[in-house]
């Protein structure tokens, strides 16, 4: 996408100029030989002044030429990118024989996974195992690199382990449904997904047919209702592109309104909280605290300081679990925990 964007602005860059130097050169030309008709007689100044308004007519649409260039460039990168993906090799698949998921009810368990990206040769995950049980918290934590945001890209298959077994209820997920598997799984990521378009719709995306109401409680819930209706047109406001008119905090309040009103059984928070200020980090915590009532939870999270009362937290480095435990378990016996709490506490983030 970057070197797309480049190649966009260097030929605006060189279309542009050239465009605006060949509609001068055109008319300086033509005046040139206006000019020596009028001299040799052949045209009167009558004629010659409706020449030159009709080159001056003739200036702007040439002018314009170099504006339709420049936006037929720019779609043609981007028809370059859906061409390419459209290409490119899905390596999730959805069996033949794959079956509905029925609603989630007892234990998520992953069975000794390994994953490897295809362009790699070292292994992100190696030979991880753990079961998250229905309504417990578990949060990852370890340094940057360790394997955390690739775990959690497992379970709603984003991508699928080298070697190994996710199940849901005692279910492998290779024999469920795709749509099934997602329909029962919120993310919250710290890259925030929103859309050019009204507040209610980016809230109500992928719902259709739900009501004001529902949104508006879900907005209640994300701590958004007052900055949403503080807008200039409340829930009808278009946000622009990603959502550029809010502020970080209130787009990741969007999504967590998002996410409260999709109501799926399994949470998933990949640093939700990252890059925010402190004002705006209190209340997305407390948007999540509401997010998370009820819901089987896997986070990972920049600050420890959030997952400390998680019912488990899985210490991991190097794509391995290093300890499963408690914080205060945790503290007591587990090095990389305690060094990367000390580290935290001297005012330092790591992972």
């Amino acid at each position: 996408v970057f070197r797309d964007s480049l190649r966009y602005v260097r030929q605006q860059a060189i279309a542009t100029p050239l465009i605006e130097m060949f509609g001068a050169v055109t008319i300086v030309c033509l005046l040139t030989y206006a000019r020596s008709q009028i001299l040799a007689e052949q045209m009167t100044p009558g004629r010659f002044t409706t020449f030159v308004i009709a080159l001056l007519m003739l200036y702007q649409p040439v002018k314009r030429l170099a504006g339709i260039y420049n936006i037929f460039q720019q779609a043609l990168g981007a028809a370059q990118r859906i061409l390419e993906y459209r290409r490119h090799p899905h390596d999730v698949r959805e069996a033949p024989q794959a079956v509905e998921m029925p609603p989630f009810s007892e234990a998520i368990t992953f069975s000794d996974i390994s994953f490897r990206y295809p362009e790699s040769s070292e292994s992100a995950l190696r030979n991880v195992s753990f079961t998250v049980r229905r309504g417990e918290v578990l949060a990852l934590a370890g340094p940057s690199g360790a394997g955390k945001s690739t775990l959690m890209n497992l379970l709603p298959r984003f991508f699928d382990p080298s070697s190994g077994e996710i199940r849901i209820d005692g279910q492998d997920l290779r024999a469920l449904r795709l749509r099934s598997l997602r329909d029962q799984i919120a993310i919250v990521t710290q890259e925030t997904f929103l859309f050019d378009d009204t507040v209610f719709r980016n809230i109500a995306y992928g719902r259709p047919d739900v009501s004001r109401e529902a949104v508006a409680e879900a907005a209640g819930a994300a701590i958004a209702a007052d900055f949403i209706e503080a807008l200039p047109e409340g829930y009808e406001t278009h946000l622009g592109e990603r959502g550029h008119r809010l502020s970080g905090g209130q787009r990741q309040r969007i999504t967590i309104a998002r996410a409260l009103l999709k109501n799926a059984p399994i949470l998933i928070l990949d640093e939700a909280t990252s890059h925010l200020d402190s004002e705006s980090e209190m209340l997305v915590q407390r948007a999540l605290a509401n997010l998370m009532k009820g819901r089987t939870v896997i986070v990972s999270a920049h600050r420890l300081s959030t997952i400390r009362s998680a019912d488990k937290i899985l210490v991991m480095d190097a794509g391995a679990i290093v300890d499963l435990g408690a914080h205060e378990e945790l503290l007591d016996r587990c090095a990389l925990y305690r060094r990367l709490s000390k580290l935290q506490s001297a005012g330092q983030v790591a992972g």
